[in-house]
């Protein structure tokens, strides 16, 4: 084999090996799994860091900080008391009214990052745009109204989902059957306040 010949071959098996580990690599990034443990049952979520990076990222600075740790899911929408339209089922949980320790951030729709409103994503509740700080929101069926688009907000730029539950969905259904007739001023929240919010006890990265 001419030296020529041999430097060819080394070069290839460099490059093959850059492939294989940037592959690796995002397969890893790919693959993050959050626990979060409750009073009702374990929920396991993967999130999606390599097409919902921005919401992961808030997501898992607030997980790694402790601020969902003691945190609740408080609120349940289902078809019999959503007040707004198209109807959907979804379990809110997150800080609520607390001070929010960061910045609200960018808002990625579902036409960047590919992702969609089906059975078990978790997504980032907003008011308007760009206002996503550390609430969130678990689907209970497919919702296509939550994406772009979508009539859910008038906007039409619909929700960040940046995950999906991968075990627990039972418990998810569990949470968004329970009383909800807790008293609010926010008459579009009427009737969807947990008479007991479901505690987060601990939220961890598997």
């Amino acid at each position: 084999m001419s030296a020529l010949s041999k430097i060819k071959h080394i070069i290839l098996f460099e490059i093959i090996l850059i492939f294989f580990s940037s592959v690796v690599m995002s397969e890893t990034a790919e693959n993050t799994n959050v626990a979060l443990r409750t009073s009702q049952g374990d929920i396991i979520i993967e999130l999606y860091s390599d097409k919902a990076p921005i919401s992961v990222t808030n997501f898992l600075r607030h997980l790694d900080e402790g601020f969902y740790d003691g945190s609740s899911f408080y609120r349940t929408v289902t078809i019999e008391n959503d007040n707004g339209s198209p109807k959907i089922e979804v379990i809110q949980g997150g800080i609520g009214d607390r001070i929010k320790p960061f910045a609200a951030i960018k808002h990625e729709s579902t036409d960047i990052t590919g992702l969609s409103h089906i059975d078990g994503t978790i997504s980032m509740s907003r008011y308007e745009v760009d206002t996503a700080t550390s609430d969130f929101f678990i689907c209970i069926g497919d919702h296509e109204g939550l994406d772009f688009g979508g009539t859910r907000n008038k906007d039409g730029l619909g929700f960040s989902a940046f995950g999906r539950v991968i075990s627990g969905m039972d418990i998810v259904r569990k949470i968004n059957l329970l009383p909800s007739e807790k008293k609010t001023e926010n008459i579009y929240v009427q009737g969807q306040m947990l008479n007991d919010p479901v505690t987060i006890y601990k939220a961890e990265r598997l």
